[in-house]
């Protein structure tokens, strides 16, 4: 397709920035969603109270973020960035506020995150958020042991609903 130039003013610029998934939406991408929508947009709201939140007393609001979009990812079959967008959703948040837990604060880059999340059993992405989250380690065992178990049982329950949007390079 022919893409042509435009200027824009600071305003809409920002308000592309605060709509957009870091290290993967083009000002293109945005404006798109944003006026075309996504299938995504057309999502059930109800289907967002079936993500269970992770509220334990005394547990960052970071970890419960980014343990939300593992379950997205794990037992729903979401892509990272649908699950994201899912979990901010959910919260009443900006996808960016929920990838910011798992990339800046986790000191990592969306791709690194995405190898990372592709391993099975999780074991390298559990040590990361143990590094980060060391007074949580054994939550975060037992998330991770209750979430695989629950993704077993959703692999017989259900067909997996699964990414169709293209990558983005970095």
């Amino acid at each position: 397709m022919k893409m042509h130039p435009i200027e824009i003013d600071e305003r809409v610029w920002h308000y592309l920035q605060q709509n957009a998934e870091p290290f993967v939406d083009t000002p293109n991408s945005v404006l798109s969603r944003l006026l075309f929508g996504t299938e995504e947009n057309k999502e059930d709201p109800q289907a967002l109270f079936t993500i269970p939140s992770v509220d334990i007393e005394g547990l960052p609001k970071s970890l419960s973020q980014i343990l939300e979009v593992v379950y997205e990812m794990e037992v729903n079959g979401y892509s990272r960035i649908q699950a994201t967008n899912r979990v901010a959703k959910k919260r009443g948040t900006a996808p960016q506020t929920i990838t910011d837990k798992y990339c800046r604060q986790l000191g990592q880059r969306a791709h690194e995150i995405d190898e990372l999340l592709t391993e099975p059993g999780y074991s390298q992405f559990k040590k990361l958020l143990t590094s980060k989250f060391s007074d949580h380690k054994s939550i975060i065992d037992m998330y991770f042991d209750t979430l695989l178990s629950d993704a077993e049982d959703a692999d017989f329950a259900a067909p997996q609903i699964r990414d169709c949007e293209p990558a983005f390079p970095e």
